[in-house]
């Protein structure tokens, strides 16, 4: 089993930069891929941005050019850089990894809001 914990959201204005990071323990050597979804209030989740074990990345049209995503294998850890943050990126986000033959696997979330 892999679990995730996540660290690094908080408050910050418009135009300012956060740092996400998620921590994978267990059997990690069963990710395939992780990355990290969003959750605005009365919206539905979407895909921010995700890695895979190769190094692929991909992003949401909406972040593309302000976020970055990447690891460390030497910590398990997948972080998330956001920059030039808009009010509109105010969420929940929630890591995630896939691993073969299992369901997704969540991280607890953590709250980011961006004031205007």
């Amino acid at each position: 089993q892999v679990q995730l914990v996540e660290s690094g959201g908080g408050l910050v204005q418009a135009g300012g930069s956060l740092r996400l990071s998620c921590a994978a323990s267990g059997s990690i050597f069963s990710i395939n891929a992780m990355g990290w979804y969003r959750q605005a209030p009365g919206k539905q989740r979407e895909l921010v941005a995700s890695i895979t074990s190769g190094g692929t990345t991909t992003y949401a049209d909406s972040v593309k050019g302000r976020f970055t995503i990447s690891r460390d294998n030497a910590k398990s850890t997948v972080y998330l850089q956001m920059n030039s943050l808009k009010p509109e990126d105010t969420a929940v986000y929630y890591c995630y990894a896939l691993t073969p033959l299992r369901p997704i696997i969540w991280g607890q979330g953590t709250q980011v809001t961006v004031s205007s």
